[in-house]
This record gives C-alpha cells, sequence and structure tokens, in this order.
C-alpha cells in the first residue's frame, strides 16, 4: 500500500474542485489525478506549484506534514 504524501483529495473536495476539473486546468489526463489523489503516484513538484496556483492554495496545504516522534 503507498504511503500518504500528499493531500490534493482532500484540498479539491474542501475547495469543490472536481478531478476532472484539475485535468482540464492542467491539460493532464483524468487518471492521472485519480492517481495522484489516492496517492498511488505523486505529482511532480513543477506540477504541485501549478496546482498550487489554480487553486490559490499554498504549495505546503498539498503535502501531508512530516510526523514528528
Amino acid at each position: 500500500m503507498s504511503e500518504k504524501i500528499n493531500r490534493l483529495k482532500e484540498v479539491l473536495v474542501r475547495l469543490g474542485v472536481s478531478q476532472k476539473e484539475l485535468a482540464l486546468k492542467l491539460d493532464k489526463n483524468e487518471h492521472t489525478i485519480s492517481n495522484w489523489c489516492i496517492n498511488k503516484s505523486q505529482p511532480h513538484l513543477k506540477d504541485l506549484r501549478k496546482i498550487a496556483n489554480l487553486l490559490n492554495v499554498d504549495v505546503c496545504d498539498l503535502i501531508e506534514p512530516l510526523k514528528k516522534d
């Protein structure tokens, strides 16, 4: 099972943006966005920056914080 690294799905739900809308805005395949949302794969940093700009959020909001021991 993949480790949860990004919070993309949570942010999209909070903002009311569908995966399909994001795919269109990024010119990406919907399957790619779906894989990012379920943490099956991870977006490149350049894509995270684009997503943050499109959604008007800080890029840090899209990434799971490190767990402190």
